[in-house]
């Protein structure tokens, strides 16, 4: 999330190499996912580093989720009037006063939607973590694992408390939304 809004803040301006770097950020969506999880192992087996979930598979899981918060991003910050940016730096805010009092608070619903989509994505691809996680399972790969073999009632329990887990997510993110809405529409008032 932090690097997607990173992004998308920075290609704001252009730069030269803007556009070749954005090719690149976008090709892990081109290249077929099992490609990028070997590379992503093989870099941290030449580099004689340990495959854990932290490592290799959140490099993996980054190359996917990665280019759809920039794009979400992107989408976002296109249709943002730079005017209110204007208007709080000619009332004297310093750049990150602008940051966080007018550009943040836009922004937010975005932020907590990229998160959300990005871990759904993430959860869902579980052959980039099978690739590069090493001898870690992560609790995909372990609700995988089970459904290979014997059905246990340990399945359905992890999946009810991953869909509780993820509604309350969700509900909260919502909530969290409609907080600010109110106190944006509190404070105009």
């Amino acid at each position: 999330v932090a690097a997607a809004l990173a992004a998308g803040l920075a290609f704001r301006r252009r730069f030269r190499g803007g556009g070749a770097l954005f090719g690149l950020a976008l090709s892990s969506l081109i290249v077929p996912s099992i490609l990028v999880s070997l590379g992503v192992g093989l870099v941290f087996s030449q580099a004689g580093l340990d495959a854990a979930w932290w490592s290799a598979a959140f490099g993996a899981q980054l190359t996917w989720t990665l280019p759809f918060g920039l794009l979400i991003m992107f989408a976002v910050l296109n249709r943002f009037d730079r005017s209110w940016e204007e208007a709080a730096r000619d009332l004297g805010a310093t750049p990150w006063q602008t940051f966080r009092l007018v550009l943040l608070p836009i922004l937010l619903p975005s932020i907590v939607g990229i998160g959300l989509f990005g871990f759904t994505l993430s959860w869902d691809e579980f052959p980039r973590t099978l690739l590069t996680a090493g001898s870690d399972n992560t609790l995909p790969l372990e609700i995988y694992g089970m459904t290979t073999n014997v059905t246990s009632p340990v399945l359905y329990a992890l999946g009810a408390a991953t869909t509780g887990l993820s509604l309350l997510a969700i509900v909260g993110a919502l909530l969290l939304i409609r907080g600010l809405a109110r106190r944006r529409s509190a404070a105009r008032a």
